[in-house]
């Protein structure tokens, strides 16, 4: 028992049980007693500003045109996922996106919309969970009918094939101190390695989140295969050195200029068959990365990483893959994302890799699928070969 102990008397314990109270009480600033939200401008209100505003006020709060955000609103009313409350559902969108876009605090989403912090935090959760229920709807298994840019014919009929592309992409993640260790990527941050598929209209065909930041893009390919993924019977996917080539992913050549870039430096027309498959290969799989490129730019958040739990922030992932496709569905600027500014604090956004640089073996099924996969490879680039001698003056 502490020594400094001693029992209070009753006069003692009415003192402080009626006087002290009130003593503390004048002691506090008027202040205190004021409520923290008094803005004239209501969470309604504001997200009534911005749709009725400029055009752009739209595209900086909430990553997309009024229209898209209202079929959006509609959408969720539709398949009765969110439902109007004390808060509308369209207030309730708002705050979600305000958050993606911004990567914006509890604290700062209370004051653009006057709400508490456990309001906002029950609803962006709503949100999140009725966005990702509409994967199935909006993720949808590539058409097997021949894109019409593989109809061009430098593609024709070599790559008719081909229903789309795949590539891993970083996302970083914040993560109490006993979970970092496995998330901690290449270039020693946190991140978690997301598999994304896309056809060529740049709408994402499958998306396969939360794998650690220290697996391989290939294996977390295999695990997709092994949790849903499917590649169509006959038809195939292209891949970057970091896979491995097999019949129905299809990789370039090792050790033959690939990028665009470098053929732009170079300045030199394909000397060969591995040459001239890599050229096509790489202006048909710049669709994945201008995907993804429009993903991150569209929302900052998937730059920064952000303070929710892992399942929420590996959530907010496949979210914004499926809002990519529903704003590709009705009409959206694709372009824009790529040509607005980034309104979150650069000193936010975190380093992670790009993706494999070299595929290393660790999958045996893939391993085992190498050779027939190098010679479907050798077949089409040789008869691509052929074709394009012939043409040549």
């Amino acid at each position: 028992m502490d020594p400094n102990y001693r029992r209070r008397s009753q006069n003692e314990d009415e003192f402080m049980l009626f006087v002290l109270p009130t003593i503390e009480d004048s002691s506090k600033p008027s202040s205190s007693k004021k409520p923290i939200h008094t803005s004239k401008l209501s969470g309604a209100k504001r997200v009534q500003e911005i749709l009725t505003g400029h055009e752009s006020l739209s595209k900086r709060n909430f990553r997309m045109e009024v229209g898209v955000f209202q079929a959006l609103v509609n959408k969720l009313h539709e398949k009765q996922l969110l439902d109007d409350s004390r808060i509308s559902v369209e207030e309730k969108v708002a705050i979600f996106l305000y958050a993606l876009a911004k990567n914006a605090s509890n604290e700062t989403l209370q004051y653009e919309f006057q709400h508490s912090g456990e309001t906002i935090s029950r609803h962006f959760g709503a949100v999140l969970d009725a966005i990702t229920q509409l994967t199935c709807v909006y993720i949808r298994p590539p058409l097997l009918h021949p894109h019409q840019i593989l109809r061009k014919p430098k593609f024709h009929p070599f790559f008719q094939d081909c229903v789309g592309c795949i590539d891993g992409t970083h996302i970083p993640m914040i993560l109490p101190l006993d979970q970092q260790e496995p998330y901690r990527n290449r270039k020693q941050t946190l991140s978690q390695n997301v598999m994304v598929a896309c056809d060529f209209d740049l709408k994402f065909v499958h998306v396969h989140a939360g794998w650690e930041g220290s697996a391989s893009d290939a294996r977390v390919l295999h695990d997709a295969l092994n949790h849903g993924f499917e590649v169509p019977p006959g038809k195939f996917f292209l891949v970057d050195a970091g896979y491995a080539n097999t019949t129905q992913f299809l990789a370039p050549y090792r050790g033959t200029r690939y990028h665009l870039k470098e053929r732009g430096r170079a300045k030199q027309k394909p000397r060969d068959y591995k040459e001239l498959f890599n050229l096509r290969h790489a202006q048909l799989r710049n669709h994945i990365e201008r995907a993804i490129g429009i993903l991150k730019m569209r929302f900052p958040i998937l730059k920064t990483g952000a303070h929710y739990p892992a399942n929420k922030q590996v959530d907010i992932s496949v979210a914004c893959c499926v809002l990519h496709n529903f704003i590709c569905l009705h009409n959206g600027d694709m372009l824009w994302p790529c040509t607005s500014n980034v309104e979150i604090d650069a000193n936010q956004i975190v380093d992670v890799p790009d993706g494999d640089l070299n595929y290393n073996g660790d999958i045996q099924a893939f391993n085992n699928a190498r050779e027939a996969g190098n010679q479907k490879r050798d077949d089409i680039a040789r008869r691509m070969w052929a074709r394009y001698v012939a043409r040549r003056p």
